[in-house]
């Protein structure tokens, strides 16, 4: 099947160009601080994987990280929708009126949408809180969005894996499902916790907690899609 072997070269582009933006972004504002007019933006020595010592969008908002961050996003998004478009050809191809086939294209495309959002209105500063809480809400929405459409994607796949043996490598779905999981689970335990008023939790300070799991969660996600790559078995 063609759109087989075009979700599977695109995916892998799809976790590649986010990694290496957001990174590039990162190593800009920790390392190369002549770059930038305002010196205030630059960081020191933080690796926020580990320490939070950053948001992504703290590295990614002030000039010059913007001109590698919203162009690698907009062609993020546009990978995104052709995925999960191809992921519809795939799965009439097995089952034509599969129950959750809408439902994947809705979640995620608009995932992708969300995420053109977020990129427009990065680094645009206007002291608003609605304006605040909507650039959260567009966040949360494409994180959301995301995950939805990957849980509903590998559960229609593991509805009819047995249609997909010759196509796809099952311990590598298996690993997929996993993983969603434990994005769901990450989740479900930390959207409470993160959006608690203020930084301060029983002596935790959740400014940092907030800044790697956003990291880390980041690194989940598109995983799934590097997983994607792997899944499919190339088509000779």
């Amino acid at each position: 099947m063609n759109s087989i072997e075009k979700a599977r070269s695109i995916s892998i582009w799809i976790f590649i160009v986010p990694f290496v933006a957001v990174n590039i972004c990162l190593i800009l504002v920790t390392q190369f601080h002549s770059l930038f007019p305002n010196q205030t933006d630059i960081l020191h020595n933080t690796i926020p994987y580990f320490d939070g010592g950053a948001s992504i969008s703290r590295t990614a908002r002030p000039y010059p990280s913007w001109l590698v961050f919203k162009p690698a996003m907009f062609l993020t998004s546009y990978l995104l929708i052709r995925y999960w478009l191809f992921n519809k050809d795939i799965i009439k191809y097995f089952e034509v009126d599969h129950k959750n086939l809408k439902k994947i294209v809705f979640f995620g495309i608009a995932s992708a949408v969300a995420l053109t959002v977020h990129s427009i209105f990065l680094g645009i500063k206007f002291d608003n809180d609605l304006y605040k809480l909507f650039r959260r809400v567009i966040m949360l929405s494409f994180i959301v969005f995301e995950i939805v459409a990957q849980a509903y994607l590998v559960a229609t796949f593991w509805s009819f894996k047995e249609k997909l043996k010759d196509h796809i490598n099952p311990i590598v779905l298996n690993f997929k499902i996993i993983l969603v999981s434990i994005l769901i689970i990450v989740a479900v335990i930390s959207i409470p916790i993160v959006s608690l008023p203020g930084d301060d939790f029983f002596g935790i300070q959740l400014k940092f907690l907030k800044h790697a799991l956003e990291w880390d969660y980041f690194i989940g996600v598109i995983t799934f899609y590097l997983l994607t790559f792997f899944m499919w078995k190339k088509i000779n």
